[in-house]
């Protein structure tokens, strides 16, 4: 017989215990969601619906997909209904998710997700569509001038970038004069909300947005930041058979995620938003402290791991972590480098909160492919690593571990691990960066000063740091002479 497929009519094949904890399909939309990928379905759609579950609230999400056809399909086809699977040791539960008003596909359709940002029952607006398509430079926080930007900015034709759709949506809604918003960004930026605004403000200013509108946005959006937390691999065919498995439907919009989950959220809503603080959302005047925490202590041990793992060869994040000495390497990066280069929550201990984060990446049930971490380094290198670099040299120290880091990420972008298997670089600057190391493939320094001359990754002040640069070659020269694994060995010595 057919396997049923997950739908408001095949809820009733699914255990009790694991169907939605709102009724699917009776809440009215108040969120629109742009990034419709895993991460925010295991994430904040989680926390919205148990949110609207425990204090009501017409705080239905719309979620848009900027650009894959795929998931609006399958969640289409499944009445927005999809499943988030916890992997553990101590084994797996799948919930159901019903917080989903609807589904849009802005490549195809971007008028109606114009039109839902105008709507005066739309209040928030949130957002995790990945560093590269804010079109930031990652160095300055400056928008790029990309000429899709400019068109999008510029022109009469349907927006088609992040940028374009945020500030026509604007423009609409002031001109309905549709009520106060918040735009609130999920991504892994520093400062994500100020950075947010300054996207909003320089695009209504490259656009010419006239005057009563850029005074109409200045009055009514507010851009709170907020910092995120759960690792969420990508769904493979193993993922869709346990979820089968486990709720007697089939979910082909499903996905998996680590137990654990934090968000950080800056309470600044003007239109009001989900009672997330009921679903163990941490409500706070500044998020701040806890993005440099996340940021720095674990998204740049994360891509240490990654630069690191796939170089010798590793598929998984928890067995690149099992390399001898890998473990070691990175609690002195988070001891000697990040802990003190930012002032943590107040309570907080960044080594405690490091050694809890290797603990997570051990976790062999989720199935973190290094490569997927690895991939676009030049917009996640500034943020998770490079201001550790700048804010240690600030106060005389030397920052050893960070440059093994960025060591590591100079050794991975040439293409090659250490057996001489083919390593991707999926990255939005890829061509410059194969360009700079055509130009310094004869050495390590000079690999290292033409990378060091992509001036939307590298900021003056750490290309300038002798200090730096000679630890950054250093470590470079022992990866390409000696490999990841006895670099680590005699690291540990």
């Amino acid at each position: 017989m057919a396997t049923v497929r997950l739908s408001l009519g095949g809820l009733r094949q699914v255990p009790v215990a694991s169907r939605p904890r709102v009724r699917p399909g009776t809440v009215p939309a108040g969120i629109v969601h742009l990034g419709l990928g895993a991460f925010h379905r295991a994430h904040q759609a989680v926390y919205t619906e148990a949110a609207i579950a425990l204090a009501g609230g017409d705080w239905g999400i719309v979620g848009v997909a900027p650009r894959s056809l795929d998931v609006v399909r399958n969640l289409t086809e499944q009445d927005c209904l999809f499943s988030v699977t916890s992997l553990s040791g101590n084994g797996t539960h799948s919930e159901v998710v019903g917080a989903f008003a609807g589904v849009r596909h802005a490549a195809s359709d971007p008028d109606a997700v114009l039109d839902l940002i105008a709507s005066p029952t739309i209040r928030v607006v949130t957002l995790t569509v990945t560093e590269k398509a804010y079109q930031m430079d990652p160095a300055t926080g400056r928008l790029r001038p990309d000429p899709a930007v400019a068109a999008d900015l510029t022109g009469d034709g349907p927006p088609m970038t992040v940028p374009g759709l945020l500030v026509r949506g604007l423009i609409a809604r002031a001109a309905a004069d549709a009520g106060p918003i918040a735009l609130l960004s999920c991504d892994n930026l520093p400062s994500n909300g100020k950075r947010l605004h300054g996207l909003v403000t320089q695009a209504l200013e490259y656009g010419g947005a006239p005057a009563p509108v850029v005074d109409w946005v200045r009055d009514n959006v507010t851009f709170p930041g907020s910092m995120v937390d759960r690792i969420v691999p990508a769904t493979t065919p193993e993922t869709l058979a346990t979820v089968e498995a486990l709720l007697g439907v089939s979910d082909l919009a499903a996905v998996a995620a680590e137990p654990y989950r934090e968000w950080v959220i800056e309470d600044a809503f003007p239109g009001g938003r989900p009672a997330w603080e009921r679903a163990g959302a941490v409500l706070t005047d500044d998020a701040g402290p806890w993005e440099r925490l996340k940021l720095r202590s674990l998204n740049g041990v994360h891509s240490a791991i990654a630069y690191l793992g796939a170089l010798a060869g590793r598929d998984m994040i928890a067995e690149a972590l099992a390399i001898p000495g890998m473990r070691e390497a990175l609690r002195r990066f988070v001891a000697e480098d990040v802990a003190g280069s930012f002032q943590p929550p107040d309570g907080v201990s960044v080594i405690e909160y490091g050694d809890s984060v290797l603990e997570r990446f051990a976790n062999s049930a989720i199935r973190h492919r290094t490569i997927q971490v690895a991939m676009d380094g030049s917009q996640k290198l500034p943020q998770r690593v490079l201001h550790t670099l700048i804010d240690r040299r600030a106060t005389g120290a030397v920052p050893r571990w960070g440059a093994l880091v960025l060591a590591a990420w100079m050794r991975f972008v040439q293409g090659q691990a250490d057996d001489g298997a083919p390593l991707p670089l999926d990255d939005p600057l890829a061509e410059r960066i194969r360009t700079a190391l055509s130009e310094g493939k004869d050495s390590p320094e000079g690999v290292v000063d033409a990378l060091f001359g992509l001036t939307e990754v590298f900021p003056a002040e750490l290309v300038g740091d002798d200090a730096i640069r000679e630890l950054v070659v250093g470590w470079l020269t022992a990866l390409e002479q000696h490999g990841v694994e006895q670099t680590l060995r005699e690291a540990a010595l």
